[in-house]
């Protein structure tokens, strides 16, 4: 036999094995899946005790043996400060409570400025973000994006605008082992979510696209404009 009928036939053996297990994977990926549109299903009424980044931090703090210590209270949408959630509206997705999970102006924005060369802009909306947040954990993967995708607009349907405001504002990232507003004001501020002011809720809406390098007291220039939104949006 030569190598090259060799090589035809180490091919063919490789397709039948992928063949043979791939309906297996895909039977896989529904049962995932479906457990993860059935978990958003709950947590239209009940509050999440964990998210995958909480996880995360948690795994990462046992493999380097650093310190962690997790600071995380759930608190209902009523008992978190207007201030907040319109900082955070303004500067994370200006456009959410119209779009359906998608905000498709920011993203041809983001395609553009990527396809001319410039910094991409991030264009992931609220529901985008706490998807990824409770499922999928700061990996990036065209394989993640694929299954965020599937599962936003069952966030959109199942959960409601202001229970998704409620869910992200409670989960997200606020700095090392500090998550959700009521941590994060009362660790950056000494006050509860429900008392902060709009300067500092501008600044604590700044920290989000990096938690864990930025802090408050220097977002100067970005809480100015996350201000200027604000405004601009009627707030």
């Amino acid at each position: 036999m030569t190598d090259g009928d060799g090589r035809t036939t180490h091919k063919a053996r490789l397709w039948q094995r992928l063949r043979k297990f791939a309906p297996w994977f895909l039977l896989g990926a529904a049962c995932l899946w479906s457990l993860a549109a059935l978990l958003l299903l709950v947590a239209r009424w009940v509050d999440p005790p964990t998210t995958a980044v909480h996880i995360e931090r948690r795994l990462q703090a046992f493999v380097h043996q650093a310190p962690y210590h997790e600071r995380y209270t759930f608190i209902p949408l009523s008992q978190i400060s207007p201030n907040l959630q319109h900082a955070v509206i303004a500067a994370e997705d200006g456009r959410f409570y119209q779009h359906d999970g998608f905000d498709w102006h920011q993203i041809e924005i983001a395609a553009g400025e990527d396809w001319e060369g410039g910094r991409s802009r991030g264009a992931s909306t609220l529901t985008q973000q706490l998807v990824k947040n409770l499922f999928f954990g700061t990996g990036r993967s065209i394989l993640r994006k694929g299954a965020e995708a599937t599962l936003v607009p069952v966030a959109e349907f199942v959960l409601g605008k202001q229970r998704i405001l409620e869910i992200y504002l409670n989960v997200v990232e606020w700095g090392p082992g500090i998550y959700g507003a009521d941590a994060a004001c009362r660790s950056y501020y000494g006050t509860t979510a429900r008392n902060i002011d709009r300067d500092q809720a501008a600044r604590l809406a700044a920290i989000l696209p990096a938690p864990l390098k930025r802090r408050p007291a220097r977002m100067n220039q970005y809480s100015t404009l996350i201000l200027l939104r604000m405004r601009q949006m009627g707030w």
